[in-house]
């Protein structure tokens, strides 16, 4: 059986600024989509294309849960969860 993997994300604005939570079984795809604004709605309205913190998991039922859970999150949380693995809010689709 082949295992596919999951990931919840969060892209930025700017360091501190706007958030978006979101998940995906293609990263790399999905953030190329949201910097050539392909995708309508929030991120292509508010330019927020800079991936700062992602999670991954074999389970799409788990990945789902914790997107909502982060959804439901003070944006303090949020921050803070960002801050702790990356500090200076670089843009983790650098790595790929």
């Amino acid at each position: 059986m082949m295992h596919k993997t999951y990931y919840v994300y969060i892209l930025a604005n700017k360091p501190g600024g706007l958030l978006y939570v979101g998940v995906t079984n293609n990263l790399k795809l999905r953030i190329e989509q949201h910097k050539t604004r392909i995708v309508s709605g929030f991120t292509k309205q508010y330019n927020i294309h800079t991936l700062v913190y992602y999670e991954m998991t074999e389970n799409i039922i788990s990945a789902i849960t914790r997107e909502k859970e982060l959804k439901n999150w003070h944006r303090s949380w949020k921050i803070r969860l960002i801050k702790t693995g990356n500090p200076n809010w670089n843009d983790l689709s650098k790595e790929f």
